[in-house]
């Protein structure tokens, strides 16, 4: 029985073909892609690929790139607040695009910052993480309870569209993407959790609050 790893659905999966050479499913109930763990590199193998990332909080093509998500989500941000970046990377950025608001911000990352979490946060970001979750909603278990009520989860992850796109998708040539949601699939989210969509910025960025 394989079950769907965000929504926990055991009904059967639809294979989704893609040009890499890597096998995945489509989960009919949540619409999220998911990659299947015989196709996954090893514990080690991925954290040796993310090394490889070049994410330079000096960079400012790299800065540009995350505004996508900031420059949204700076309307729900007051001063004094303090969040989250969760999936940070070895090179944190959000702390220089946030700074202008005076906002605080603990960075996060199982493999670069392994800091213990301390709820509540006022607000999470996470930034090109998602598509790396091998448990997506476990991992949202997690965020979810971290946010008092009102508290805003921003997620910026490339999502699909049709599976005649994802088969050529750049987004799937990375080994380490397991996980591709839809745009359907936030909308499971936000019923499961309890969360209001305040933007989507199709095709990359949600913002949701916890009730």
């Amino acid at each position: 029985m394989l079950r769907c790893p965000l929504c926990g659905d055991s009904a059967a999966k639809q294979p989704v073909a893609a040009r890499v050479k890597r096998d995945y499913v489509r989960c009919e109930k949540c619409w999220l892609i998911f990659m299947l763990p015989s196709s996954r590199l090893s514990l080690d193998d991925e954290r040796a690929y993310y090394a490889t990332h070049e994410n330079n909080p000096e960079d400012s093509g790299y800065l540009k790139f995350l505004s996508r998500l900031t420059t949204p989500l700076s309307p729900y941000l007051v001063t004094g607040m303090h969040g989250l970046d969760f999936g940070c990377g070895p090179g944190p950025a959000m702390p220089t695009l946030l700074a202008p608001l005076q906002v605080t911000l603990d960075n996060y990352d199982p493999y670069f910052f392994p800091i213990v979490l301390k709820p509540k946060y006022d607000f999470i970001t996470s930034t090109e993480c998602f598509e790396h979750f091998h448990q997506p909603g476990l991992e949202l278990d997690k965020l979810v309870a971290l946010l008092p009520n009102g508290g805003v989860l921003a997620v910026m992850t490339d999502s699909w569209q049709s599976e005649a796109q994802f088969y050529d998708w750049h987004y799937t040539r990375d080994p380490t993407h397991v996980s591709f949601f839809h745009r359907r699939s936030y909308d499971w989210i936000c019923q499961h959790y309890g969360l209001t969509l305040l933007e989507w910025q199709a095709p990359r960025v949600a913002i949701m609050a916890r009730a």
